[in-house]
């Protein structure tokens, strides 16, 4: 009802259901993408299209598990895992079976793989096209002579794909995160040494990256599902270090002026938490896969004000006094115990990445909700809502 009242999403602010005894905070945008929406619809028809065939995919579809689990019970087989450890040998792979391409995309080398074994890649081929927009701008940037420079997460399977077409056009580097992109700066103004940079950025360059050659003119792409505030931090930084080196009369020549490459699904999702920030809630709900990038940002974002929890599905809501989540800085599960207050009412923020399906967002409301007694029934809260919206 919020999306049809504001087709031009000018409201970001976050939904507020009232069940009386517990109040939700929904953000006004989350779960599901057009390129997750799009890429598992292919899946599925993949599957319906090739019973008698073998269906694989090179790796997880998207980081949910729900999902991926759905896909391997009907029979698709995963070729890898996402940091590219292989499950199923190259060899094994045959003309006839079908492989499908994730949203993530994949590299140049592993596309020519399978177009060298006779495999059709271009019919099931789910790559999103904010993805692919990345890499047409990285290409555009190459082709104007400046080095790409990416911010995103090394092992992740997009970034792998992207830095894999950016190094086919010239000289690329990736930068996880500020600190990177400090240390870049010394070496752009000379501080630090090329010996130091090959070490240093060790398996993040293209063969033969001349440091003192390949930093004079630089651009800027980044992962979509990054926090857009930190890859628009590091690219104000990068360029100050440029106006500083070489005069803001010369920036243009050393510095592209990319413009923001997120897709418009992470920036809506996070707009849409930095709405949520400005609730007065007891603490956060946040739903997807644990390997999520979007996801694990739009957790970053939450606790910076709010308790926050950060599950796959309802099943990790045991009870009203014993919640199983998922500590990403440290990459673990823990166990919190009277994780909801004993206070009325108790105020939830609710949300979850775009790789999570809504019908999982929906279960984490009901089994929260049914820990308590007098609340208004979904159905008279919605009958009251539609009056008032």
């Amino acid at each position: 009802m919020r999306r049809l009242k504001d087709l031009r999403k000018q409201d970001f602010s976050p939904t507020l259901l009232d069940f009386g005894p517990v109040q939700f905070y929904i953000a006004r945008h989350f779960g599901f993408c057009y390129g997750v929406e799009n890429a598992i619809e292919i899946s599925y028809r993949a599957i319906e299209e090739n019973l008698h065939r073998r269906v694989f995919l090179l790796s997880q579809m998207i980081h949910n598990q729900e999902v991926n689990n759905d896909l391997q019970s009907r029979g698709i087989k995963f070729i890898m895992d996402t940091d590219g450890r292989q499950f199923i040998p190259w060899s094994d792979l045959k003309p006839d079976d079908v492989v499908i391409i994730p949203a993530f995309g994949t590299t140049v080398e592993i596309e020519n793989l399978l177009l060298d074994k006779g495999l059709e890649v271009q019919k099931y081929n789910t790559t999103c096209p904010f993805v692919e927009k990345v890499w047409n701008r990285s290409e555009k940037l190459s082709l104007d002579h400046y080095s790409i420079i990416i911010h995103g997460k090394p092992k992740h399977e997009e970034t792998r794909a992207t830095f894999s077409h950016s190094a086919r056009r010239g000289p690329s580097l990736v930068l996880r995160d500020m600190s990177d992109a400090i240390s870049l700066g010394d070496f752009i103004r000379g501080s630090k040494n090329s010996q130091d940079f090959l070490f240093e950025f060790a398996g993040k360059y293209t063969e033969g990256f001349n440091p003192e050659k390949d930093l004079q003119r630089i651009g800027v792409v980044n992962q979509t599902t990054m926090l857009a505030t930190e890859t628009q931090a590091i690219a104000d930084y990068l360029r100050a270090v440029m106006v500083q080196k070489y005069g803001l009369q010369n920036i243009a020549y050393h510095f592209a002026d990319t413009r923001d490459t997120l897709c418009y699904a992470t920036n809506d999702n996070q707009d849409a938490t930095y709405e949520l920030l400005k609730t007065d809630a007891d603490f956060a709900l946040v739903v997807g896969g644990y390997n999520s990038s979007n996801t694990s940002h739009i957790v970053e974002l939450c606790e910076r004000k709010f308790p926050t929890y950060f599950i796959n599905s309802d099943q990790e809501i045991k009870s009203r006094n014993e919640i199983h989540h998922f500590n990403f800085h440290e990459k673990k599960k823990v166990i919190t115990e009277n994780f909801i207050p004993e206070k009325d009412p108790v105020r939830i923020v609710l949300t979850s990445g775009a790789s999570c399906p809504d019908t999982l967002v929906d279960r984490v409301l009901l089994k929260t909700l049914s820990f308590f007694e007098n609340s208004k029934s979904v159905e008279n809260l919605l009958q009251d809502f539609e009056r008032k919206i």
